[in-house]
């Protein structure tokens, strides 16, 4: 597996975002979807949601149907090809994109230099904000104390290091709690929930213990599947505890 680098550059003018917003967000979550939109014209910046989008393959990929991932590695290609840059909601699908796609190319020149060309500029949206724009503070309010997920993919797919925490401190109002434990799995993984129910419930049941000594009113995170299912168990807890994505937060302004 080749990591493909990200372009660490700020970008002193407007830019012109191309909005992936995968199938999870579209499908359960679509108001993260609608606060990336909001955040990114509210910094000056154009979104565009290209309407011929659809999966990026992940599922498909994780589960060995390497031919149906790879026709959805096409599309996506052929969707985003003219992009200036693609931003989405989620570490697992940005990193599908950066560092498994080279290996669907399977001796397609064609296709594998569309991708070298396409993948460093496909980025979540922390990546962009602190790396591309080079910004912590983005006028964001948000009276609440939070704690923060560091999903996976987001940690050791994707290497966001401290984006999250930096554009968290700038939040007027939120107060920042440390998750113990953080970097421990929420249980999810796509199917293995489904496959390893047991399992997944036994990791999820002391990521949930984390969170709630933390005593946040909310816990964040870059990927709404790992949020799904964090909520899911915080809601039949009635902790009081709910989720949200870190672009909600983000979009957040004084009422």
């Amino acid at each position: 597996m080749i990591a493909v680098p990200v372009t660490r550059v700020v970008c002193p003018r407007p830019v012109r975002v191309s909005l992936f917003v995968t199938c999870l967000t579209d499908t359960v979550a679509p108001e993260t979807g609608i606060a990336i939109v909001r955040l990114l014209e509210r910094l000056g910046h154009e979104v565009d949601f290209p309407a011929a989008q659809t999966c990026c393959g992940q599922m498909h990929l994780n589960t060995g149907y390497r031919d149906e991932a790879r026709q959805l590695a096409r599309r996506f290609v052929d969707v985003f090809a003219g992009a200036e840059v693609v931003v989405a909601p989620s570490a697992s699908c940005i990193g599908t994109v950066r560092e498994f796609y080279s290996t669907l190319a399977d001796g397609d020149a064609v296709l594998a230099g569309e991708i070298e060309a396409l993948a460093p500029r496909v980025v979540e949206l922390s990546e962009f904000l602190v790396r591309w724009l080079g910004l912590d503070d983005v006028g964001a309010v948000f009276p609440h104390r939070v704690t923060y997920h560091p999903t996976c993919h987001s940690l050791r797919v994707l290497r966001v290091g401290d984006a999250p925490h930096r554009l968290l401190r700038a939040v007027r109002g939120l107060d920042l709690v440390d998750l113990p434990q953080a970097t421990e799995c929420c249980g999810f993984g796509g199917t293995f929930a489904v496959k390893n129910a047991e399992t997944s419930s036994a990791i999820l049941t002391d990521k949930v213990r984390s969170i709630l000594d933390t005593s946040a009113e909310v816990c964040t995170a870059l990927d709404n599947s790992c949020l799904l299912q964090i909520g899911g168990a915080l809601s039949r807890l009635q902790s009081g505890v709910r989720t949200a994505h870190l672009a909600e937060i983000l979009a957040s302004e004084a009422a």
